[in-house]
């Protein structure tokens, strides 16, 4: 079985896969099909007069990737400098992203029919760049909506003019 047809037997069965990420100890879950590598970031170059939460640019394979601290653009406190990064890469309307998280775990599978609204007492911060959420054993997983993650400003705001 190839793996095309995998995922449209998967996408058949009313599932969704995620890659799951941490950011300070939130699960968050990023649709498979817009993350395009997972990696560690190695130099990154600062880009002068950027917002605070735009690390700088990356070479990746031959592309010029803007670095986004995921922390940063959350409002949230930085991590020590001991602590190893990790990046998914994304494509987002023809540019290339990297998302600078806190880990990265597995692969779910998940029923589309768990998927929940996102709820009223959630953290506005995660609420802010959430499509919902699922219920996993004691914790929830956030689902990270690319496009407001991606338009939010450096304290968790949006850049993006009503």
């Amino acid at each position: 079985m190839s793996a095309q047809d995998l995922n449209e037997d998967t996408l058949a069965k009313g599932t969704c896969e995620y890659i799951t990420v941490y950011i300070d100890d939130q699960l968050f879950g990023l649709p498979v099909l817009s993350v395009q590598d997972v990696f560690m970031p190695q130099s990154i170059t600062h880009v002068p007069l950027a917002n605070a939460d735009i690390a700088g640019v990356l070479n990746l394979r031959g592309r010029i990737v803007t670095a986004i601290n995921m922390r940063r653009r959350l409002g949230l406190p930085e991590l020590g400098d001991e602590h190893k990064a990790m990046a998914v890469g994304i494509e987002y309307n023809g540019e290339f992203y990297g998302l600078i998280i806190d880990s990265v775990g597995d692969v779910l599978g998940l029923d589309d029919k768990t998927l929940e609204a996102i709820p009223s007492n959630l953290d506005p911060r995660w609420a802010a760049v959430a499509d919902g959420v699922h219920r996993m054993d004691g914790h929830l997983m956030v689902i990270l909506n690319i496009e407001r993650a991606l338009a939010l400003g450096p304290t968790g705001s949006s850049s993006v003019a009503a």
